[in-house]
This record gives C-alpha cells, structure tokens and sequence, in this order.
C-alpha cells in the first residue's frame, strides 16, 4: 500500500526529515524536547511535532497543511510518515 493511499486528505505526501528541537508547550512549565517531522504533498507543506508529556502521555501540534487537525489524524500520519527504525537484530559478522 502506497503512503499517499492511506493519508486522508492529502495527495502524494512524503516525509522529508526527522529533527529533535526544543518546544514550550502550556501543560509544562519547562522546556520540552520534541520531534518535528517535515512533510510534503501536492496540498503543501508543514510539520507534525510529537511532544512526549510522560511515558504514557503524547501530544502531536500540526503546522502548515496539518494546522487544525485533531489528535487522532495527527497521530496518524505522524505514524505513517515518519522514518522506521531500520536497526534491525545486529548481523553476525563472518571472519575468514
């Protein structure tokens, strides 16, 4: 299934980088580190930022053509988009 089939609303979407930048968000009175996903469509560009509250606790803040959107959709295409984690079980290695 391809990314753009299951992104509601928008057409051709792509993640373009993953960068961890620092956020201030109402509930905490201290400064956060967040993850900010960059996204591209044919609709236009924004960001989805993952803010971890508490292990159990996660807000997502739509930017650009996510400005609006609710939690759930937010945490979808977050989902979606975002790079795996490719580190896989570590490979034996054959000597000689």
């Amino acid at each position: 299934m391809s990314e753009a089939a299951v992104v509601q609303g928008l057409t051709n979407p792509r993640g373009l980088g993953l960068e961890r930048s620092p956020i201030r968000v109402r509930e905490v009175s201290v400064t956060l580190s967040a993850w900010r996903l960059t996204i591209a469509s044919e609709q236009g560009d924004g960001t989805i930022t993952l803010v971890e509250l508490s292990p159990e606790n996660a807000l997502f803040r739509g930017d650009g053509v996510f400005l609006g959107w609710s939690q759930d959709r937010l945490a979808s295409v977050y989902e979606t988009l975002a790079p795996k984690d490719e580190a896989a079980a570590p490979e034996t290695q054959q000597l000689g």
